[in-house]
């Protein structure tokens, strides 16, 4: 039976709770406050739904995740990175890159990233949790993606691209960026061929959640404002 959240509470079921089937649906209800949007990353898991249907909370089993030391690079992206034609900064736009990640895609109808939801990330970005990556083009944004940052981990949530490649550029300059700072995971939450790709792969739910016990609490050096602008200097 689907668990509805009490507005008053912040607690969460257990994940062991999740339906089967949709999988990984958790909860229902609540809100997309700070407060509860921290408890729900720290929990395992994050909010997903449409305009006309209520909050969903979701933590699906398997979870898709990229450990930082597994990324891969293809020689096509090698390539394409040595070429230097894209700029990488991050947080230098936050709000820029959740409206072209709330672009509907080619293939898709509306939108999960709903105004509420945009308004709700900004509010986290502003807080120091959510994070932006943009990818520039002679000063024009082609790409880029957003997530959230505790501890050692990373929780992606969303990446858009207006030229080929634009988000892959940007999503392994994080991952070499996060991997120096000491991030043990990213949370990829659904697998995709094009993070399969860039050597996402799915483990178990429990497995997850013993890296959320591991790992949340612990230091990392990412000064995510400092500089302004980072570009990409990927040892290829």
């Amino acid at each position: 039976m689907l668990t509805w959240l009490d507005r008053a509470s912040l607690n969460f079921p257990d994940l062991s709770k999740a339906l089967r089937e949709p999988n990984g649906l958790l909860a229902a209800g609540g809100d997309l406050s700070t407060a509860r949007l921290i408890a729900a990353y720290r929990h395992g898991c994050f909010p997903w739904y449409q305009d006309g249907q209520p909050l969903l909370w979701w933590s699906p089993d398997p979870r898709t995740v990229l450990l930082p030391q597994n990324l891969h690079i293809s020689r096509s992206l090698r390539k394409v990175l040595r070429r230097d034609q894209f700029t990488v900064t991050f947080d230098r736009n936050f709000a820029q890159v959740i409206r072209a990640c709330a672009e509907p895609r080619n293939d898709e109808y509306g939108t999960w990233i709903t105004h509420e939801m945009q308004a709700a990330y900004y509010d986290l970005h502003k807080q120091g949790y959510a994070h932006s990556v943009e990818v520039w083009q002679q000063e024009q944004l082609v790409g880029g993606l957003y997530g959230i940052a505790i501890g050692q981990l990373f929780f992606g949530e969303s990446m858009f691209s207006r030229v080929s490649n634009a988000s892959k550029v940007g999503f392994v300059t994080l991952v070499s960026a996060l991997q120096s700072a000491g991030f043990q995971l990213i949370d990829c939450q659904m697998p995709t061929e094009h993070l399969a790709s860039l050597g996402a792969h799915n483990i178990p739910r429990q497995a997850f959640a013993q890296y959320l016990t591991q790992y949340l609490n612990q230091p990392n050096t990412m000064q995510w404002l400092t500089p302004p602008l980072i570009t990409s200097t990927l040892d290829l």
